[in-house]
């Protein structure tokens, strides 16, 4: 191929690409589940990294989006990486950080608000309500979902956090939300941030002295799942309550 043959590169800047081809055209003809993930970081990011390579970080926004991506392992490392860290990638500096860290807060918020409407009557509910907010958690947390009559989801209340045990977890601490919510009965979750949500014989010692306490106070203990990378393990699916 002649050096006048070969292709033109693409602009560095999204704003001289085709205008069928922009990430925010995309957006607001097709709809926001049209996008990628790197193009709806893109639209949060809105420039790049100027005019060093993509691997170091540069180019365009669509650039500056993947490179993140790769680098912190998806949106989850990118929430757990600390301001200082984010920084280090060249373009990102504490004005996009601020970007991110509120645009990832805002979806939590929407998803928080959605409890009202939110109905627990499987394994299933529960894994999908609680596995996206768990999964990302560095630190074991045990939450207690309390429900009314007909299974909707009144409130959740954080229990413990850090390393979760029989000591940490006391039932009068698990309860009293319940008890003062008149929450008709309750599912207990919480995460192991190794990933593999298989119960440990601590796990199976708490779970059964917290249903024998919801016994005792004539509330229903439904389940207790634990959250892992990939899966979540119901003690009520495997006949364990």
């Amino acid at each position: 191929m002649c050096p006048r043959d070969a292709p033109k590169p693409y602009p560095t800047s999204i704003r001289e690409w085709p205008e069928q081809e922009r990430p925010r055209e995309r957006l607001l003809a097709r709809g926001a589940g049209e996008l990628a993930e790197t193009e709806l970081l893109a639209i949060i990011l809105r420039t790049g990294g100027g005019p060093k390579t993509v691997k170091e970080g540069g180019g365009s926004a669509l650039d500056l989006a993947r490179s993140l991506l790769h680098r912190f392992g998806g949106l989850r490392g990118i929430e757990n990486a600390g301001v200082n860290e984010l920084c280090t990638v060249h373009g990102i500096g504490p004005a996009k950080v601020a970007q991110l860290k509120a645009a990832l807060e805002l979806g939590r918020r929407f998803l928080a608000e959605r409890d009202g409407e939110c109905v627990l009557s499987s394994s299933e509910d529960v894994a999908a309500y609680f596995a996206p907010r768990l999964r990302v958690r560095r630190k074991e947390i045990f939450q207690v979902a309390l429900l009314n009559t007909k299974n909707h989801l009144l409130r959740v209340e954080t229990v413990s956090q850090g390393s979760i045990n029989e000591t940490m977890v006391h039932p009068r601490e698990v309860f009293a939300p319940a008890l003062k919510e008149s929450a008709a009965s309750v599912v207990f979750v919480h995460n192991h941030p190794s990933g593999d949500p298989a119960p440990s014989e601590a796990d199976r010692r708490l779970t059964r002295r917290l249903r024998e306490t919801g016994d005792l106070l004539g509330i229903r203990v439904l389940d207790h799942i634990i959250v892992g990378e990939s899966a979540c393990y119901s003690f009520a699916d495997h006949g364990e309550l």
